[in-house]
């Protein structure tokens, strides 16, 4: 579900100069234009992201709602929506996006991580292994990013690689942290 996730959210973010309005005529979604916030968002977040009816799809529908939560922030009405859009995201910007997309699908890919974290009796401990356990992946994730996340095809091999890739380094990860443990 990630690289096809990503990609249309490459499409989305990718707007340049035409407007939001016309990115999702282009994507197909013209009937979202002059909507409300939470009718827009809903149906991004089923066009990125699937309807969650399986681990790859949730995973990818709570890191939509991620970025589009950082996007669109405290934007309500269409107008405003198009306006965060259009000011808050560059072609430039569409990498650190990506990084925040796949960072939060892999934590929400692992189930592992609320596995354990779920063992932490103490709320501060459990609140600062958790902030560690999003660094740690955010990092993982960074070091396997092209620089040009625009040469890439999410939606092909390349993409599916880079998503397996960085669930794979976090399990190993995780195991290494393990085995010094104990």
């Amino acid at each position: 579900m990630f690289p096809s996730s990503a990609g249309a959210l490459q499409q989305l973010a990718g707007i340049g100069g035409d407007g939001f309005s016309s990115a999702l005529s282009g994507l197909g979604l013209s009937g979202l234009i002059g909507k409300t916030r939470f009718d827009v968002l809903d149906e991004l977040v089923t066009f990125i992201a699937g309807d969650g009816d399986d681990l790859d799809s949730q995973a990818a529908r709570d890191a939509t709602c991620e970025v589009l939560d950082q996007i669109f922030a405290d934007a309500d009405t269409f107008g405003e929506l198009e306006n965060a859009i259009e000011t808050s995201v560059s072609r430039e910007g569409l990498a650190s996006l990506l990084e925040m997309f796949l960072a939060q699908y892999v934590y929400n890919r692992v189930p592992v991580v609320a596995e354990r974290l779920s063992r932490i009796a103490d709320p501060h401990a459990a609140r600062r292994a958790d902030q560690e356990m999003r660094d740690l992946i955010k990092d993982l994730v960074s070091l396997r990013l092209p620089d040009d996340p625009y040469a890439v095809d999410w939606a092909g091999p390349e993409g599916s690689g880079i998503a397996r890739d960085a669930v794979e380094a976090v399990y190993e990860t995780l195991q290494g942290l393990t085995d010094e443990d104990q």
